[in-house]
């Protein structure tokens, strides 16, 4: 399946964001070992890491093929990414445009 650059971008920014919701669930829990989790602790906590696994597989499939499709090395490639996807998104009429001045 052919990816866009754009959608590498967007597929790492989801497994970004599942990772972190990963590290917020173990920082808001503990340490399981320090105090049990409840069930409902422990299945929120496997359907975060399962979900961040599986977004993470996707992102790096899907760069292995592009890499490959576009004839560069996946380390470049997920280096360019990686970059992109730190990179705040630009909502349309969002960009830093000085207000027009009322002197004049």
């Amino acid at each position: 399946m052919a990816h866009t650059f754009e959608e590498l971008v967007a597929k790492q920014r989801a497994a970004d964001e599942a990772h972190a919701r990963v590290l917020h669930l173990r920082d808001s829990y503990g340490a399981p070992t320090a105090a049990p989790w409840s069930q409902a602790q422990s299945d929120t906590y496997e359907t975060a890491w399962r979900a961040w696994r599986d977004l993470a597989r996707d992102a790096q499939a899907a760069l292995t093929d592009y890499a490959k499709d576009e004839g560069r090395p996946r380390n470049a490639v997920e280096a360019d990414v990686r970059r992109a996807a730190e990179t705040p998104e630009e909502t349309p009429g969002t960009a830093s445009e000085e207000p027009p001045s009322g002197d004049g």
